[in-house]
């Protein structure tokens, strides 16, 4: 098995990705539904850094320094630093915000690597819908260092219409000129649903159908 489908069904195993029927904020009426809150063991989250670091390797991204935008991208890139550590062989350093700076002690938003203008920023997020914490995370970032930003590892494309027809991971590189690099895709967890690899036959044919109203 794959490390794509080993990821599937971990989420599912993990209660991270269910089927039903979910109202996204969008509005949207989805057949499935993605809550990384829901990892909450020791084991859960190792498991989740190696599945992040298989990643980051298979796409030979340049990166010396992961961060994770607060709150859910904290853990995230603590896991991925470490299995990259143990799992891959390579030592990178971490950071990540506060959402209020510390007004005493060293002050600052930004808690553990301190960023230069030299580092490769990795952003360690879980999905991404419509950009928004990448917008809040840049000028974070900006207003540290001139350090470049290498790209943004999430858990799941959803490859669906953003704000316009291009999906939310295309107007995060259009917008910003940053790649996306996602560990699954949709299209990955429905050809799980068809071969067994998890469970939800029963909703296989709504998920086809929503993923030809709003998918790109």
């Amino acid at each position: 098995m794959s490390y794509k489908k080993e990821f599937v069904k971990f989420m599912c195993d993990s209660d991270v990705l269910t089927f039903g029927e979910f109202t996204l904020k969008s509005g949207r009426k989805a057949p499935y539904f993605i809550n990384t809150g829901n990892y909450k063991t020791g084991e859960q989250i190792g498991k989740l850094g190696e599945f992040y670091a298989k990643c980051i390797a298979e796409n030979n991204i340049d990166a010396n320094v992961f961060f994770g935008p607060a709150y859910k991208g904290i853990p995230l890139c603590v896991a991925a630093a470490s299995a990259m550590f143990s799992k891959e062989g390579k030592n990178v350093s971490y950071c990540f915000n506060r959402k209020e700076a510390k007004d005493h002690g060293e002050g600052g938003v930004i808690v553990g690597h301190k960023l230069s203008d030299n580092d490769k920023i990795l952003i360690i997020e879980d999905v991404i819908t419509a950009g928004t914490a990448i917008r809040e995370t840049l000028p974070i970032l900006k207003s540290a260092s001139n350090a470049s930003v290498a790209g943004v590892i999430i858990s799941v494309d959803r490859m669906e219409k953003g704000k316009g027809e291009k999906s939310a991971v295309s107007e995060v590189y259009d917008e910003f000129g940053i790649k996306v690099y996602p560990i699954v895709t949709i299209e990955d967890i429905i050809e799980c649903i068809k071969d067994g690899t998890i469970d939800g036959r029963e909703y296989l044919d709504k998920m086809i159908a929503y993923r030809e109203a709003y998918g790109v």
